[in-house]
């Protein structure tokens, strides 16, 4: 009984198939003259194959015939198992061809599959999957950046038609609804991502996005909160206030070093909330935005002071 993997689909017959001695040649060898083939090694003992089969085939079908796959069962094939130097289980190879181009032993996580998957079929000279899609987040990006927020949205949508897993897509979709003031869209979507990109750094972003919008809807006039902390510099309420209004209208460094400010004065304040402001912030701006960078350094230094 095959313990590794789910039966293969009819529809998946000419990319996932099971092989043998006997057919490794025609199924691996000549098959690989024209396409990558990736050969899953594995027994119905093994139980890291169990987990990495499905992960595999899984990328396969993703790569849309850009690369196929054979799982030969080493305890009915040793004698290629030996050619090979198939010393532990699970091992994959890929062949193009007819000779190995990559490979890896050991179970791995989905991305770092398909990691592999994508530098196979650049070794056969094809084209891994995504690269377009990759190109049309980022056009819909700089849309987005220019105040093309509709014209984002329509190809943010038309991606995430393609591939609904596309964190990049996803959160932009999100962004563009916030930039067209539909917060309630932007958090309706937030709120049904599916679950395998639901913690990924665009999400959380687009969502600490999403909560900045929502203060800014309440935010006061910025003359008038200044006006109130250069009366009283240790009006904490007044400080924090004025950041949400500066943050509001887009003068998120100055958001910051207010925030800093209302730190270092009581960093208890309010239950730590300039803290918690600040990382909102961070989390909303790119990764490496030199406001994010240098406030991140700032409030450390302050914290670990």
């Amino acid at each position: 009984m095959d313990l590794n993997l789910s039966p293969v689909a009819a529809g998946d017959a000419d990319l996932i198939k099971d092989t043998t001695e006997a057919t490794f040649m025609a199924d691996v060898v000549e098959a690989s003259q024209t396409v990558p083939v990736i050969v899953d090694f594995w027994a119905p003992w093994c139980g890291p194959c169990k987990t990495l089969g499905p992960m595999l085939e899984d990328a396969v079908r993703a790569a849309k015939g850009a690369v196929k796959m054979v799982k030969i069962n080493v305890d009915e094939a040793q004698q290629i198992a030996g050619q090979l130097q198939i010393q532990s289980i699970p091992t994959v190879y890929a062949f193009f061809k007819g000779q190995p181009v990559d490979g890896f032993q050991g179970a791995l996580p989905q991305s770092e599959i398909k990691a592999f998957i994508d530098r196979v079929i650049k070794a056969g000279g094809g084209e891994a999957p995504g690269e377009e899609l990759s190109e049309a987040v980022a056009a819909a990006d700089d849309m987005l950046a220019e105040g093309a927020a509709q014209d984002a949205l329509d190809t943010f949508t038309a991606i995430l038609s393609e591939d609904p897993n596309y964190a990049g897509a996803y959160g932009g979709m999100v962004r563009a609804y916030i930039a067209l003031e539909q917060l309630d869209q932007a958090e309706a979507h937030l709120n049904g991502a599916p679950m395998e990109i639901s913690k990924a750094p665009e999400l959380e972003a687009a969502h600490a996005q999403l909560q900045l919008a929502r203060q800014a809807a309440d935010a006061g006039p910025v003359a008038e909160l200044q006006a109130a902390v250069d009366a009283n510099p240790d009006d904490m309420q007044a400080r924090f206030d004025l950041a949400q209004a500066l943050q509001a209208h887009g003068d998120t460094q100055a958001a910051v070093d207010q925030l800093l400010t209302l730190f270092g004065k009581d960093r208890e304040w309010n239950d730590g909330a300039a803290k918690t402001q600040l990382f909102t912030i961070f989390d909303a701006l790119k990764a490496n935005d030199p406001i994010a960078l240098n406030g991140r350094r700032k409030l450390s230094s302050m914290i670990f002071a």
